[in-house]
């Protein structure tokens, strides 16, 4: 079975963490979070990945030595559709199988998910109800920021109801970014122009009674922001590979922390925070709730902030900032 996966985007909400790197390719518990999908899709029953890539593309490739993943046993093949220019979440499904020849029922996914989804699931209620699509759901204890899914009795979407004010829908339901689609799909979209699956080709479906939605609480994050990357990676704070491959003094305090090839000097306090490849922590410096990839100096104290890979802190206390700011 194929699946899509969409990574084009530019993940501007997580700068400056990408301006030189594409946010699926970021580690989520020290593995790239589109390895972790990877997995999850080979896991699922899925043989062959085609990366709809618009951003980067050569960071995807570096990930999948000879385009291939082994994973427990099952080997995925890796394929790659470069965009040449944004088409838009449709646009860019239709880009990436039209460029793998699908004719066959395959999966889409967002490449900046996490989730505990079990893929095979997702496609026995696929093949079960018959629709044309069918879409992974995830409650939320807030959906007045998400665009909310109304279901009927027989599982079928409704509408979507888009950031609803309090009292205007029941459902706390939302798009979790994991579809199962039929080739016929494709012929809604036009070709070679931008076009919106979540509004335009869903809507369509919705239409005519051909979207199905299949809702879960299996565990999920959507990482497009810097607190829900960062919580990501916290779940991962108290296995046995959190920190690996790092130079951490005798003296430091670490509690809470996932790093890779990361230096943490004397006196140094690091607390739920990510420090990224090359990260460099000096001497009494302070971090807390924060994701470092480039160097927090001497006496510099830093909560809720984001320090790209060029970014370097100076001593001082720091709170919500970014290092570089965005541009």
């Amino acid at each position: 079975m194929f699946a899509v996966v969409l990574v084009g985007g530019f993940g501007t909400r997580l700068r400056p963490l990408t301006n030189t790197v594409p946010k699926p390719m970021l580690p989520i518990g020290n593995t790239p979070m589109v390895v972790r999908l990877a997995e999850r899709l080979a896991a699922g029953g899925v043989t062959d990945i085609v990366l709809a890539l618009g951003f980067q593309p050569d960071a995807f490739r570096a990930a999948f030595p000879g385009d291939s993943l082994t994973h427990d046993g099952a080997t995925v093949n890796l394929h790659y559709a470069v965009e040449p220019e944004p088409r838009d979440t449709a646009g860019a499904i239709k880009f990436a199988a039209d460029s793998a020849g699908l004719d066959d029922t395959f999966i889409v996914a967002n490449g900046d998910i996490v989730t505990a989804l079990p893929i095979a699931d997702l496609v026995r209620f696929h093949h079960a109800l018959g629709r044309e699509a069918t879409i992974h759901l995830t409650p939320v204890d807030d959906p007045s920021s998400f665009g909310v899914v109304e279901l009927s009795n027989d599982r079928l979407v409704q509408q979507f109801v888009e950031k609803p004010a309090q009292g205007q829908t029941s459902s706390s339901l939302v798009n979790a970014g994991t579809y199962v689609v039929e080739p016929s799909i494709l012929d809604r979209i036009p070709a070679d122009v931008p076009v919106s699956v979540e509004r335009a080709t869903f809507a369509q479906l919705v239409a005519e009674g051909e979207l199905a939605g299949f809702s879960t609480e299996d565990a999920w994050i959507d990482t497009g922001r810097p607190e829900l990357y960062l919580k990501a990676n916290l779940a991962y704070a108290d296995s046995a590979g959190a920190v690996v491959r790092s130079q951490v003094s005798p003296s430091a305090s670490l509690s809470g922390v996932v790093a890779d090839r990361a230096t943490i000097e004397d006196g140094a306090v690091v607390r739920n925070s990510v420090l990224l490849p090359g990260a460099v922590i000096e001497a009494d410096a302070r971090v807390e709730r924060s994701l470092v990839w480039g160097r927090v100096s001497s006496e510099a104290s830093l909560t809720d902030a984001v320090v790209g890979q060029d970014g370097v802190v100076p001593a001082g206390d720091y709170r919500g900032a970014r290092f570089p700011e965005p541009t």
